[in-house]
């Protein structure tokens, strides 16, 4: 299964978009619902790279319970799979006749006529996940795996509400920037200001949306939220905005850069700044014009039960998609059901990780029978891997600052049925004297800002604040300075982070070799392919959509025999 992509035309005029009725009188090829860049127009397009991966499942937000959701598009256009068929509206099962007389199978459905369709139910779903990420701080996922369960939605309808979910999200600055031109006031009443953002997302990002749907679906929500006295201000908002589509105004990229690319790309200035200051403009760009659509979830086999030739063949009992991907044991998957209930998940053959997150593992390279700390170590996805690496050996002393989520960890354990991870709720930052020395490696893959992750999860780069950046490096040097003396003489320390911010990356690991001169970087192993080996600075900054899925941070650091 190919991973690449071709280039988007980023250079595209955002064309005059009319209607007649249902009709489109635009008659260009169709370009999805991507964005054009740097034309003044539209927001910068989120193309032009390899497509992102599914959520790491070693991340904070990633799993939230036993078996983790499928996520953004995935947990929509995915799981139905070739399983639709069993939805709402399939066959099911048929009548059966007995004595000659025509009978409902015990298992059969009632048939029911088929739903009105006004396409309110996908854009109310998509309105909710808006709603609970701006207004409640809720992350988009977890919301909108809630809301598709309830809502029972078609397969098209499924896809339609997670993509004016994420589309708006992913787009709020440049779509709050839009409405300022078209709005009399600014101070707008936040339950009417997240439905003319849905709103105009789908007047200026959607391609397949006539104008009035948008409109007549946004002033409806309007009055379902009580605000009937409103609807005609949404209405007139709405329409002015599409009267003046082709007259909005944008910063002066020449004058303002940073303030242009934080509009287009709705991420805040100062993180605009940094990636800037770190990559130079053109590369901060595009790390910011990565896409998270259309995404592939890497899975591996658990290696206390098979191999990777075992476990292609059990790949070919799928319906999904498969292909291999860049490193050992890691296959990448399309085109499946939910993977929370799949058999061989829940049966504990399989676990969801990303390339990135085994490659932290790799960079360890433990042997049988070590002793290894993860130090940060929910939901458990490395620490599993760890344990399976040493083939149940040794043990695996996964710490975890927070109670409920050692629990995480011990219900993947449970699951895939290994016995050599010890799960502690434990603060990493503080030391822990009574160890200094007595551990082959330590696994660090630090707290972080998640920068690496922007394109997978939109909603998290709003959550960020210049002083909250800040504090997480101060965290990162204290926690590293807490667990490199559990390290032996001649032990592995490894340094990890999902950002591709410098001063949580190579600038935190130059100030701590720095300052423990008895520690030294070495080359990753040669189970990582060369072509990310030989990026090497110090230590491996893997960027999203070139070298993996997510962005990336990898250093190995050997502590001296001496």
């Amino acid at each position: 299964m190919s991973e690449q992509h071709p280039q988007k035309d980023s250079g595209r005029q955002m064309k005059n978009r009319g209607y007649r009725g249902d009709r489109r009188t635009d008659t260009r090829p169709d370009r999805g619902y991507g964005r054009p860049a740097g034309n003044g127009r539209g927001p910068a397009g989120r193309s032009g790279m390899r497509t992102g991966q599914a959520r790491d499942m070693d991340r904070e937000h990633s799993e939230h319970s036993t078996f983790p959701r499928t996520d953004r598009n995935r947990s929509v256009e995915k799981r139905e799979g070739s399983f639709a068929g069993n939805a709402r509206g399939g066959r099911g099962f048929q009548s059966v006749r007995r004595n000659g007389e025509r009978s409902e199978s015990r298992f059969s459905a009632p048939r029911r006529p088929a739903p009105v369709r006004d396409g309110l139910d996908p854009r109310r779903v998509a309105l909710n996940v808006v709603r609970a990420v701006t207004e409640n701080q809720a992350w988009a996922s977890m919301v909108l795996d809630r809301e598709l369960t309830k809502a029972g939605l078609t397969p098209q309808d499924r896809r339609l509400a997670a993509r004016l979910a994420y589309d708006t999200i992913d787009h709020l600055m440049y779509l709050d920037w839009v409405l300022s031109q078209v709005m009399a006031r600014e101070d707008t009443d936040i339950k009417l200001r997240n439905i003319l953002r849905l709103g105009a997302c789908q007047l200026l990002l959607e391609d397949r949306i006539p104008d009035m749907a948008a409109t007549d679906t946004s002033v409806k929500l309007c009055k379902e939220l009580g605000m009937e006295g409103l609807a005609g201000v949404c209405n007139g908002i709405l329409r002015n905005l599409i009267r003046k589509r082709e007259e909005l105004v944008f910063p002066d990229r020449t004058a303002e850069p940073m303030k242009y690319l934080s509009i287009m790309h709705s991420v805040p200035e100062f993180l605009v700044r940094r990636l800037v200051a770190d990559y130079g403009e053109e590369a901060a760009e595009k790390l910011m014009s990565v896409s998270g659509r259309d995404m592939a979830v890497t899975i591996r086999p658990n290696l206390m039960k098979m191999d990777d030739a075992q476990f292609e063949k059990l790949l070919e009992g799928k319906v999904w998609e498969t292909g291999h991907g860049m490193i050992q044991h890691a296959f990448k998957i399309r085109n499946m059901a939910n993977l929370g209930d799949d058999r061989d998940f829940v049966q504990g053959n399989f676990s969801i990780q990303s390339e990135q997150s085994q490659m932290a593992c790799l960079a360890v390279a433990p042997k049988r029978g070590w002793n290894v700390v993860d130090a940060c170590a929910a939901p458990g996805g490395k620490s599993c891997y760890l344990a399976e690496m040493m083939d149940g050996t040794g043990r695996v002393y996964a710490w975890e600052v927070h109670e409920h989520r050692t629990r995480l960890i011990e219900a993947q354990m449970k699951r895939l049925g290994l016995e050599n991870i010890r799960p502690v709720t434990r603060d990493a930052s503080v030391p822990k004297p009574d160890l200094f020395g007595t551990m082959d490696a330590v696994l660090l893959d630090a707290p972080c800002s998640g920068t690496g992750e922007m394109h997978e999860k939109p909603d998290s780069r709003y959550r960020l604040q210049e002083d909250s950046v800040e504090t997480m490096i101060a965290l990162q040097q204290r926690i590293l300075e807490a667990v490199a003396p559990l390290v032996k003489k001649g032990g592995i320390l490894v340094y990890s982070t999902c950002s591709v911010l410098a001063d949580e990356n190579e600038r935190q690991v130059e100030a701590f070799l720095k300052a423990h001169p008895e520690f030294a970087a070495e080359d990753l192993p040669d189970t990582i392919p060369e072509a990310i080996r030989a990026k090497r600075k110090l230590g491996v900054q893997l960027m999203p959509g070139v070298d993996a899925d997510g962005g990336f941070y990898i250093c190995r650091m050997r502590r001296s025999r001496i």
